[in-house]
């Protein structure tokens, strides 16, 4: 049995500008999703889970430790959407 990586979307106000980027931010800023993950789960662990689930590719991955668990903010590569993949998980 396979043990589930990417445990559920974070979304607040600030997560959801970062998947299309705002006017007022710069474009490198957008095209990012934020997850709660596993506290024991790795970069590649996450990067390996994220891309068989959402059959898109990963540009790289920043991980921050809050109160509420650990969390990977993963910015997809040039030619995929972070809209669409929200979209698609009912985030919208």
């Amino acid at each position: 049995m396979r043990r589930t990586i990417i445990l559920h979307p974070y979304v607040t106000e600030k997560t959801m500008n970062a998947m299309s980027g705002t006017p007022n931010q710069d474009l490198r800023d957008g095209n990012r999703l934020e997850f709660v993950v596993r506290k024991d789960a790795r970069k590649p662990d996450i990067k390996k889970a994220f891309e068989e689930r959402f059959e898109a590719k990963v540009d790289k991955i920043n991980i921050k430790l809050m109160k509420d668990g650990k969390h990977a903010i993963i910015k997809l590569k040039e030619g995929y959407s972070a809209e669409e993949i929200g979209m698609r998980i009912g985030i919208f």
